[in-house]
């Protein structure tokens, strides 16, 4: 069994590898398999397709890269603003030390099963958001989600056909949160 994650673990890291160095197109499965010195079989044993492969390999940097400094306790001395910024720089820093990957994970989430990529990432991103806005009013929250996820999507789109840099992304989300949350704190 250990043979066996550690083959998978090897896989996965090929993928991220092309992913970072290559970009998506070059994740081919013989490739893969020439360098993880193994078969085709056994990749197509563990992920149906390519496309599962890649969700796969996203999955886990996201898990390693993302994710994993999300689980820092909210500090209730802290504004709203430096919450939800503390949140979305945990999230958004990793991609721009690594701008293939982002490009990848907008390419891979329209992907079959791309969804599941999306929900796991709200999944590992919410219950850290709700944190910071614990206090807050819902209809605030309800906005605040609206708006911030709209302007993230558009970034990153925006970043992914090649209009703004990649370190255009965190500073755009900056001032929409203060923007939005100087206005909230007013009305308090």
């Amino acid at each position: 069994m250990f043979a066996e994650v550690a083959s998978t673990d090897r896989i996965l890291d090929i993928v991220v590898e092309l992913l970072e160095t290559e970009g998506y197109d070059a994740v081919q499965l013989r490739e893969v398999a020439r360098r993880a010195r193994t078969s085709l079989a056994t990749i197509y044993k563990r992920y149906g397709t390519r496309d599962e492969l890649i969700l796969a390999a996203l999955d886990c940097w996201m898990e390693e890269n993302r994710y994993s400094g999300l689980t820092k306790p909210h500090d209730t001395d802290e504004s709203i603003y430096l919450g939800l910024m503390r949140v979305l720089r945990t999230i958004f820093e990793p991609w721009e030390r690594h701008p293939a990957m982002l490009k990848a994970y907008f390419r891979a989430r329209t992907a079959p099963g791309g969804k599941k990529l999306v929900r796991r990432g709200f999944d590992a991103v919410v219950p850290a958001v709700m944190e910071v806005l614990a206090d807050a009013d819902p209809e605030f929250v309800r906005d605040m989600d609206a708006i911030v996820s709209n302007v993230a999507y558009g970034l990153l789109g925006r970043f992914a056909v090649g209009e703004i840099e990649i370190t255009e992304i965190v500073p755009g989300l900056d001032r929409t949160v203060q923007y939005l949350t100087t206005a909230y704190e007013r009305t308090r």
